[in-house]
């Protein structure tokens, strides 16, 4: 499948085209719509690139948050290693 940008919504982003898809590819991955490994791939970037590239923009490879963290806790006090 592919998908069309027209110039004019090209333009009014002031991207390039490459910049373009690096956005979206970055947009998907933090919404968790795609993988990192999808996501390099929609930039058109090496994985190891698009991971320095996320690197750079301060953005997390991976979420861990709050439930994470309670079930991790629980899992521990299970294994009587807490």
């Amino acid at each position: 499948m592919s998908v069309v940008i027209s110039d004019e919504i090209l333009q009014a982003s002031q991207l390039t085209p490459s910049e373009f898809r690096q956005e979206i590819a970055i947009h998907l991955f933090q919404t968790g719509r795609l993988t990192l490994g999808y996501a390099s791939k929609l930039a058109d970037m090496p994985l190891n690139n698009f991971r320095h590239f996320l690197k750079q923009r301060k953005i997390p490879l991976y979420s861990y948050d709050v439930e994470d963290f309670e079930l991790d806790l629980k899992n521990l006090r299970e294994l009587g290693r807490l």
